[in-house]
C-alpha cells in the first residue's frame, strides 16, 4: 500500500488526528493524495490486514511520503516541519516552540485519547453505558480539558490570531479539531473566549478551510 512517489495520507473524515495534519499539509502547500479509511463501514477498514501492515495500530491518520511510513499524528506535524520547514509551524525561538508544543500535547495527550471512537464504543459496548452516559463521559473530560486549555492560553502573555501570536502552528492544528469535535457533542464552550476566537481565525484561512472534514473526499 506504499506509494515510490509523493505524499498519501490514509485519512478518515471525521478524525481529528486526520484533521490535525490535512491542516498541516495544507498550511505548507504541500500537494498529497487523501486515501481514506472508513472506521465504521465493514466494522472499521483500519482492521483490514493490509492497513494492518501499514499501521500495526489500527488507527488513521498514516503518512505514506514515497518509501516513508509515518504513524501517529504528532510525529507527522513534526516530520512535515523538519522535511517543508516554510512556512514553518513553529517559533523560531526555543520557548515559543516549547510553548507550542505544551499547547498540541495537552490536546493531543491530555484531551483527544479519551474521547477517540474505540475508547466510546468501549464504554458502549464492553463497560455497558447507555448513549446519555457515553455523552456525559465525552463532554466531561472535553470540557475539562478545554477550559483547563483556555486558562493555559491566557496566562501567559503571548497573545495574537491563533494560538501563538499571528501565524497558524502546531498548536492550532491540533486545536481546531478538538474544538469540531467539541461543537459536534454538544459541549459548552461558553467562556472559552480566546478558544472561538482562535477558531473563528483559522477558519477564515482557505487551506484550513480545504481540511474541515465536510470538505474531504469521504464526508458523509
Amino acid at each position: 500500500m506504499t506509494s515510490s512517489n509523493g505524499i498519501a495520507l490514509y485519512s478518515y473524515w471525521r478524525s481529528s488526528a486526520s484533521y490535525r495534519v490535512r491542516m498541516a499539509l495544507n498550511l505548507k502547500g504541500l500537494d498529497y493524495e487523501i486515501r481514506p479509511v472508513h472506521l465504521v463501514r465493514d466494522g472499521g477498514e483500519q482492521f483490514g490486514a493490509d492497513y494492518t501492515r501499514l499501521n500495526p495500530q489500527q488507527l488513521v491518520p498514516t503518512l505514506v511520503d514515497g518509501q516513508t511510513v509515518i504513524t501517529q499524528s504528532m510525529a507527522m506535524l513534526e516530520y512535515l516541519e523538519e522535511t517543508h520547514p516554510k512556512p514553518a509551524l513553529l517559533p523560531a525561538d526555543s520557548a515559543g516552540r516549547a510553548r507550542v508544543r505544551a499547547i498540541a500535547q495537552a490536546i493531543a495527550c491530555d484531551i483527544h485519547p479519551v474521547n477517540n471512537l474505540r475508547v466510546l464504543k468501549h464504554l458502549v459496548t464492553n463497560l455497558g453505558l447507555n448513549e446519555e452516559q457515553k455523552l456525559d463521559w465525552y463532554r466531561h473530560w472535553t470540557e475539562t480539558g478545554l477550559s483547563a486549555l483556555e486558562r493555559m492560553l491566557a496566562t501567559d502573555e503571548i497573545d495574537g490570531r491563533y494560538c501563538h501570536g499571528d501565524s497558524p502552528t502546531l498548536a492550532d492544528c491540533c486545536l481546531l479539531p478538538q474544538v469540531y469535535n467539541a461543537q459536534r457533542f454538544n459541549c459548552d464552550l461558553s467562556g472559552l473566549d480566546r478558544i472561538n476566537r482562535i477558531s473563528d481565525n483559522l477558519l477564515d484561512l482557505p487551506a484550513v478551510e480545504r481540511a474541515t472534514p465536510e470538505n474531504q473526499p469521504d464526508a458523509g
